[in-house]
């Protein structure tokens, strides 16, 4: 379609496939883990691979059918296992390969998790464009005849009513070939989403199967040439082990929980922003001003999102081989307290005095915070194997990623529900400036179907704006206002957690080099 119809999935519905899929991605990731260190990342990997394009053939049935709860299955379980699998495998393979980089390691694989969004953008857009198919256009919305039905408009074709949707410019640039602004026919037309997720599972399989049978794990004991592991003064200094705690007893120790706490935190408010990063810029520009914040602009933004998030992931884990990683979380929190707050401010300022400098803010706070989102990812593997030692640093890792989990239930949960009470707010003291005669004129119904034309997406802060008295100040800019305060809060809760993370006590680590070696197969049969 061209513009959001009554029967579409909305984005209360459509936000938890995400969250699905980051749920699972932490439960295969706390289960494949351990089961990694028996198997090796070779077989998990193309586990991996099985699930992941499986799961986007099976949401693209999903698609075809209009069957939500297959989209959620496919792309959200199946895929979400996927993820986890193929997230843990080549981490803890890289951390051995880089005992002295480790930082630098995790970095480069987790950066390229993050920097797969950057490749996949171009070409699923150029997928979607090339499946798309226009739907039936009737002609401009001055000359088709519209009735309201249930807070449906409505249009006769062909002597029967069907429902229609009024697209205006907005909608119609953001479509992925031509189209004129005016009246559609809803249900005629294909998005093209279904072919592309086929077309992107099968891909997606043919790569990460070669990936996975490409993997090497080094021998016991090995170590770059020339390197020794630091000294006792600086790895206390730095909080670096040359112990290890198995899996289980990671579990039992106050460091795993607040690191958990670290990880669910920053991400939870990196998933609040990058989850509606390119709406919230359209939404709070795109209305002051509309000559810079277009479809082209809008498409660059998101594209720039996956470089600095890709970039970031290496950036920051690098950095954290030189500053700690306890330091570079401090960065995280303290500077991501400041770029959130900045964000409702140059909402305000920009609807007061819509100059292009609260652009560039607001566009440079984002950035960094994207950096910082994707460098947290890549920190904690390190941070983990400093703190728990690197034997069993991938199923510890693994565990560790149901704060990913959490995260992703939390964040879109914070950012739907804050942005609904303030659109819905807005749209009811919007409703009450305009007169009723010009509302019954616009949308054909009452202001006592508000509430219906507003669940038919009839109504909207957009069109209200259009009858509303001259000077009525658009809210569209604030209605992220609630979400970033509440998304500096659990940074200052993320960082006190980072602050209380000290030293491993003796008695959580293994004694000796033979009680490491026994402990694998008595876990195994616990």
């Amino acid at each position: 379609m061209v513009a959001a119809s009554s029967g579409d999935w909305g984005l209360k519905s459509v936000v938890w496939i995400f969250s699905v899929a980051i749920v699972f991605l932490g439960l295969a990731a706390a289960f494949g883990g351990k089961w990694l260190e028996e198997v090796g990342p070779r077989m998990v990997g193309v586990v991996a691979a099985f699930c992941w394009g499986g799961g986007f053939i099976i949401g693209g049935i999903g698609i075809m059918t209009h069957q939500l709860w297959l989209v959620y299955l496919g792309y959200g379980a199946i895929g979400g296992c996927g993820l986890g699998l193929g997230y843990v495998s080549p981490v803890s393979t890289l951390i051995r390969w880089f005992p002295d980089r480790r930082g630098m390691a995790t970095g480069m694989a987790i950066m390229g998790f993050g920097g797969g969004a950057m490749i996949a953008t171009p070409i699923k857009e150029s997928l979607l464009a090339f499946f798309y198919k226009a739907p039936q256009f009737l002609g401009a919305e001055g000359t088709v005849n519209l009735v309201t039905e249930g807070g449906k408009r409505m249009a006769e074709v062909g002597g029967q009513m069907v429902e229609v949707v009024v697209a205006g410019a907005a909608q119609v640039a953001a479509a992925p070939v031509p189209l004129q602004e005016g009246v559609y026919v809803v249900g005629t037309g294909n998005t093209g989403a279904a072919a592309t997720f086929f077309t992107l599972g099968v891909a997606y399989f043919i790569v990460m199967m070669i990936a996975s049978f490409s993997y090497r794990v080094p021998r016991e004991g090995w170590l770059p040439a020339g390197w020794t592991p630091p000294s006792a003064d600086t790895a206390t200094k730095r909080m670096i082990t040359h112990k290890n705690v198995h899996i289980d007893q990671a579990l039992k120790t106050p460091q795993f929980y607040l690191m958990w706490i670290v990880l669910c935190f920053n991400v939870t408010a990196g998933i609040g922003v990058i989850g509606v990063a390119k709406t919230m810029m359209s939404e709070i520009f795109g209305s002051t001003l509309p000559v810079i914040v277009n479809s082209s602009f809008a498409a660059t933004y998101v594209f720039m999102i996956s470089v600095f998030n890709m970039c970031g992931r290496f950036f920051w884990a690098s950095i954290s081989d030189y500053i700690g990683r306890k330091n570079t979380y401090y960065c995280f929190f303290i500077l991501g307290i400041v770029l959130y707050l900045s964000i409702p401010y140059a909402a305000s300022q920009v609807s007061v005095n819509p100059v292009v400098t609260w652009l560039i803010m607001f566009y440079a706070a984002t950035m960094v915070i994207f950096t910082m989102y994707g460098g947290g990812f890549a920190t904690i593997p390190a941070y983990l194997a400093d703190v728990f030692g690197t034997k069993y640093v991938g199923g510890i890792h693994g565990r560790l990623l149901t704060a990913w989990s959490t995260a992703g239930v939390l964040g879109p949960l914070a950012i739907t529900q804050l942005r609904q009470t303030s659109v819905t707010n807005s749209i009811k003291d919007l409703a009450s400036h305009v007169d009723p005669a010009a509302f019954q004129a616009k949308f054909g119904a009452g202001m006592d179907q508000l509430d219906q034309l507003v669940a038919a997406k009839t109504v909207t802060i957009g069109h209200l704006m259009e009858i509303a008295p001259a000077g009525t100040v658009d809210p569209t800019p604030s209605l992220y206002n609630t979400t970033m305060y509440a998304m500096a809060g659990l940074l200052v809760i993320g960082l006190i957690a980072n602050a209380l993370v000290k030293p491993i006590h003796d008695k959580h680590y293994m004694e000796t080099e033979a009680d490491e070696a026994n402990a694998a197969p008595a876990a195994s049969k616990a």
